[in-house]
């Protein structure tokens, strides 16, 4: 059987189901429109078959890949380059994660997700099309067009390409270069094997929110009808965004050994950008369903999330900016997302201007500020600092591509410029955040506010007091500590602000952080109390469950916002603070014994090193192993390493991580020096377990929004008290 001759048949079957779904829906609604009863239904409905047609190719297709990568099969090229040799059962995980570690199948992966998404669609529909469904599945059609289309014409973007035959012996094994080929030794860990596919389930969910903006504008239907079509999409698109950019963030703290988990690299900013849009997007869907406003600000931020999510690959394939993450340029596909890009803002601009008048609010006073102290006012504010904030992100991720006269024209950006702006503004964001649920719509009672925010405001407080205590015993010694000593970490330390700014910075996201955290908790509380009452204190598990499902999107909501405040403090104490320490530490082989290393309470006392080979996989670890005493007391051993891949002569150091309650201690090993030294880099991390706790929370509160039956409509005019307790404004958002 040739694999390769079944994979290329199958996308040009998925490549037929496309063809054949535009034509059918196109023709179809125009029948539909003059004939209700004639052949327009039956075209529509044959349109919706080609979608799941579209569907079974590309899914044969990746099972042709699985298989071929699964089994060991050596004729496709691609299977050769992204195979794993690891046993195990990680190794069956990394080698199903070959599907989507090249350019290729990425590719075809990102396409199947889209494919899926517009399949779920076409079964929904398919008994009863309707016509908003039926242009949403035209434009999600169009969209795989151009991917199965690069797919099967473009040579550089085939995953089912033969090797070639001299790359074999005589006897069908593989020779030369080609022995060399398979998986980065860097992407093979459990976190890298998730962490693409959560991102393109995040891209591809992106798609759908478009597709329905798109298929309101075509149709001038301004009601929210295609809010709620899509709502669920989005969600479930943030949550799995998150996934990915956490999981991406474990990968670069445990596997690259620079001691962090964002480094601003161009390819980590672009799962960020549709992220922060995403964010926007929640938001304004929130208000367009329950006030009838922000109408307009969610087709330009359902189209440029969808954009958003195409400039990362347009970014990782054009080969116009350098990136540790990014594939070797390729014209084709970087002309289809450039296109693809395009479109997506030309549709947004071309739309409004033609729909303006349909898409205004349905009520001029809804969209209207009358108060800074109002929900519209937080709401705009909480639009125009997501919109700022990936727009300024994304003009530094190009600007070594751009002309020089343009500011940072021709420069890298440094982290800690990008710091010098996040920072502040995500500190900002976050207020607006832990003030929204508080405050009314058009203007906002004062004795309301004050009884509200009367009990939040005291335990934030209380949480603040301790933090500002921590800060002071712990955060502030450290950095001075740091400081003091001089050195390029000190010079870098200090060239992001003056020590005021700094520190200053740091207590009022502490401050914000108390205040975000209790204001969510209350609202979570208040939601749940008013629903007890409301139906009898109904308790139990099932009572507990109802609950949750009746105010999923108001819980889920406040749950993400409690996960955010406990990221911020994470990120201020483990990204502000933290103390490293590189030295050679000199080695006496005779007497095997080296130098001791102390960094921050922490001592590293030499105990042995080991040169071991893997001779199955190739792979040669250069070890060094420590005792770890915390304040004179025994806490853990650490034995980092470097890997060597012999056949590749690539490197990888493995660090070795020792987990407190309150921080990390981070220790990479980088080799000798030709005195043979030691070479060491210890880094204290503190509090870096809050970030990956937020994380979690975060999904959590996505989950339960996503998962969750909707609350039934309310007019914000009903019921001011009521409205107070289930605050649509940001708790209903993520």
């Amino acid at each position: 059987m040739n694999l390769a001759l079944t994979g290329m048949l199958a996308l040009l079957l998925a490549l037929a189901g496309v063809a054949i779904s535009v034509v059918c829906l196109a023709v179809g609604l125009l029948l539909s429109r003059r004939d209700p009863e004639g052949m327009g239904p039956t075209l529509v409905w044959g349109g919706h078959t080609a979608v799941i047609l579209t569907f079974v190719g590309l899914t044969l297709a990746c099972g042709v890949l699985e298989f071929c990568l699964l089994s060991g099969d050596i004729t496709i090229e691609y299977v050769v380059r992204a195979h794993s040799n690891e046993s195990g059962l990680l190794g069956i995980l990394y080698r199903i994660s070959g599907l989507w570690e090249g350019k290729e199948g990425s590719l075809l992966f990102w396409g199947w997700i889209i494919s899926l998404f517009a399949t779920i669609i076409a079964v929904r529909d398919l008994r009863k099309a309707e016509k908003l469904d039926s242009v949403a599945l035209i434009a999600l059609q169009a969209i795989l067009a151009g991917f199965v289309g690069i797919l099967l014409f473009s040579q550089d973007n085939c995953p089912f390409i033969t090797v070639s035959s001299q790359y074999f012996d005589s006897w069908g094994n593989l020779s030369g270069a080609a022995t060399l080929w398979g998986m980065n030794p860097l992407l093979e860990h459990w976190a890298m094997a998730v962490h693409p596919p959560a991102l393109f389930i995040g891209y591809a969910g992106m798609t759908v929110p478009f597709a329905y903006a798109v298929g309101a504008l075509v149709l001038g239907e301004a009601g929210d009808d295609w809010v709620k079509k899509s709502q669920r999409y989005l969600v479930v698109s943030f949550a799995f965004l998150t996934i990915g950019i956490g999981l991406g963030s474990i990968w670069a703290y445990v596997v690259l050994g620079w001691g962090g988990y964002w480094g601003w690299d161009p390819v980590e900013n672009a799962s960020l950008l549709p992220w922060l849009i995403c964010v926007a997007l929640i938001h304004s869907f929130t208000v367009y369903r329950q006030r009838g406003a922000f109408k307009r600000w969610s087709i330009m931020c359902a189209c440029v999330a969808f954009a958003f999510s195409v400039v990362g690959t347009f970014i990782a394939r054009s080969g116009i900016i350098e990136s540790v993450h990014a594939f070797e340029g390729d014209p084709v596909s970087t002309v289809l997302f450039a296109i693809l890009i395009a479109l997506a803002l030309l549709v947004c601009a071309l739309g409004l201007a033609v729909r303006w008048k349909r898409f205004a609010p349905r009520n001029s006073a809804d969209e209207s500020v009358e108060s800074l102290l109002s929900r519209e006012a937080a709401y705009y504010f909480n639009n125009v600092l997501m919109v700022i904030f990936a727009f300024t992100v994304l003009y530094l991720t190009v600007a070594s591509a751009l002309p020089v006269w343009l500011p940072f024209g021709g420069q890298s950006v440094s982290a800690g410029t990008y710091n010098a702006i996040a920072r502040p503004l995500g500190i900002l964001y976050l207020a607006v955040l832990a003030c929204c649920p508080l405050l009314g719509w058009a203007h906002t009672d004062r004795a309301r506010f004050l009884r509200q925010a009367r009990v939040p405001a005291v335990c934030a407080v209380v949480l603040f007091v301790v933090l500002l205590a921590y800060f002071a015993l712990y955060l502030s010694p450290s950095y001075d500590a740091l400081i003091a000593e001089g050195g390029s970490v000190a010079e870098e330390l200090a060239s992001e602000g003056p020590v005021a700014y700094y520190k200053g910075l740091a207590v009022v996201g502490f401050l914000v952080a108390s205040a975000l955290f209790f204001n969510a908790l209350f609202t979570i509380g208040r939601t749940t109390s008013a629903w007890g009452k409301a139906h009898g204190g109904r308790g139990g598990f099932v009572g507990f469950f109802q609950m949750i499902a009746g105010n999923a999107s108001r819980i889920g909501g406040f749950v993400a916002h409690l996960g955010m405040s406990v990221i911020l403090v994470g990120l201020i104490c483990s990204s502000m603070f933290v103390t490293e320490k590189a030295a050679y530490l000199a080695y006496d082989s005779q007497a095997d014994a080296a130098e001791e290393l102390s960094v921050q309470g922490c001592s590293l006392a030499y105990t042995g090193n080991s040169i071991v080979e893997d001779e199955e996989r190739g792979h040669i670890y250069y070890t060094v192993e420590f005792d770890v005493y915390r304040d004179g007391v025994f806490v853990g051993h650490v034995a980092p390493n470097v890997q060597l891949v012999e056949s590749t002569q690539q490197t990888k150091s493995n660090a070795a991580v020792l987990g407190f309650a309150d921080q990390d201690l981070f220790v990479v090993y980088k080799g000798v020096d030709t005195a043979g030294s030691f070479s060491m880099d210890v880094r204290v991390n503190p509090q870096i377990s809050l970030v990956w706790i937020g994380f979690g929370m975060l999904v959590a509160g996505a989950a339960i929004a996503g998962l969750g039956r909707r609350a039934p409509k309310k007019d914000a005019a009903q019921a001011p008290a009521a409205d107070a307790v289930q605050a649509p404004a940001s708790g209903e958002s993520a």
